[in-house]
């Protein structure tokens, strides 16, 4: 681990408060609020009208995608305020080349690039999606047999996942097109069907104002559709006002302050990946009094996992944050990548740690679209052993029975 990784125990949204959510259908929407915001960090939209992207991100590596905006960082080193002209300005400058008439991309560099003294551009949950897609993207460093050639001499390359866009989610559109911004607003945790789709936040309301239709466009993970086309009406609350204690404006404003309280635990505790799962982070880009990092919870398959990325100033207060839910799929991929990983990308030693056959793991791997990592007649070996077994009925006795 480098300096500049790190792993945390639980997010925490300082100096922000969860207020009471407002429900469409099966849409959440809980609205963050900032009483004390810092004028010197602003983000503005730019706006890409091509059908996708390709990002350089190094010489021999490039990521390809959808990517209808990016955001422009604007900062002030001396705590005084970022004027509005200046994020106009930002908006308008121009950003890599636009190629192409009827199918049309825009060639950019960098996930996270800077372009002046007090400007930064970077490319919303791109920036977190580029981290898990090079997850362990070298492949193995010893020249296991099992592996085939081209992933000994290209590593995991091409390595891709899919992801449905916010307009595809039921119920978010008119969520968002109808529910209305709070004073202070400056971010939203997106629920859908009750699980956490996603997670925003920016510096400043202003800031969430402009960007706020910006979470039709981001894009969500393929469970979040599926939820949303199953979603029921919302019907968890928790306890309301107990209206037999009113008898004054007092006792009135002292019942809704406590269900304002109610209603905060109440979304924190639908929100346990967020606020109680460990996290790996990893410092994208330092611009002071700035950092923006990219993270991962600890992909645990048995729990919801969740990839994303944060701005934090150096008081330690977020500035910025944007989250993706993984699927289940998505998370044993990195899992199983990451379990490779920490083995040395041996088969043997890694399928001892996950409690299973070498053929078991190499079945996981070709069944979890991993199988173009090892050689073919590897794949058939597997395969045709595991068939054995289960003619000979050994297939359901573990391998703690066999040893005993």
């Amino acid at each position: 681990m480098t300096d500049r990784q790190k792993t945390s125990s639980g997010m925490r949204l300082n100096g922000l408060t969860l207020a009471p959510p407002q429900v469409l259908g099966g849409v959440r929407l809980v609205p963050l609020i900032r009483s004390g915001h810092r004028e010197d960090l602003r983000l503005s939209p730019r706006v890409y009208s091509e059908e996708f992207a390709f990002v350089e991100i190094d010489p021999k590596t490039v990521y390809t995608s959808y990517v209808p905006h990016g955001l422009v960082a604007n900062w002030t080193t001396d705590g005084g305020a970022v004027y509005g002209s200046q994020m106009a300005l930002a908006a308008k400058k121009k950003d890599g080349k636009s190629y192409g008439r009827f199918m049309t991309a825009r060639g950019l560099r960098k996930m996270a690039r800077r372009e002046g003294k007090t400007q930064l551009r970077f490319l919303p949950l791109h920036v977190a999606m580029e981290g898990l897609l090079a997850l362990h993207f070298g492949g193995p460093d010893i020249a296991w047999t099992e592996y085939s050639t081209a992933v000994m001499r290209t590593g995991l390359s091409p390595r891709s996942e899919t992801v449905v866009p916010g307009d595809q989610i039921a119920g978010l559109d008119d969520a968002l097109r109808l529910f209305e911004i709070h004073e202070n607003q400056v971010g939203m945790l997106v629920f859908v069907s009750e699980s956490l789709a996603s997670a925003f936040v920016v510096p400043h309301p202003d800031d969430y104002t402009a960007l706020h239709h910006t979470l039709i466009t981001d894009f969500y993970g393929e469970l979040i559709w599926q939820f949303g086309c199953y979603a029921t009406e919302n019907v968890m609350f928790p306890e309301p006002i107990n209206m037999q204690s009113i008898e004054s404006i007092a006792d009135l404003r002292r019942e809704v302050d406590a269900l304002r309280r109610r209603w905060n635990r109440f979304n924190t505790m639908m929100s346990p990946a967020l606020f109680d799962r460990a996290y790996h982070s990893e410092r994208v880009y330092r611009f002071k009094p700035f950092s923006l990092e990219r993270f991962v919870t600890d992909l645990d398959p048995s729990a919801e996992n969740h990839i994303g990325e944060a701005i934090y100033a150096d008081d330690g207060t977020l500035q910025y944050l944007k989250t993706y839910r993984l699927s289940s799929a998505q998370t044993r991929r990195a899992y199983l990548l990451s379990q490779l990983a920490g083995q040395d990308w041996d088969l043997e030693r890694c399928a001892e740690t996950l409690d299973c056959r070498k053929n078991e793991l190499i079945l996981r791997l070709e069944n979890a679209g991993f199988g173009y990592l090892l050689h073919q007649h590897v794949l058939d070996e597997a395969r045709a052993t595991e068939k054995k077994r289960l003619k000979s009925g050994l297939s359901g006795v573990s391998r703690a029975d066999l040893l005993s």
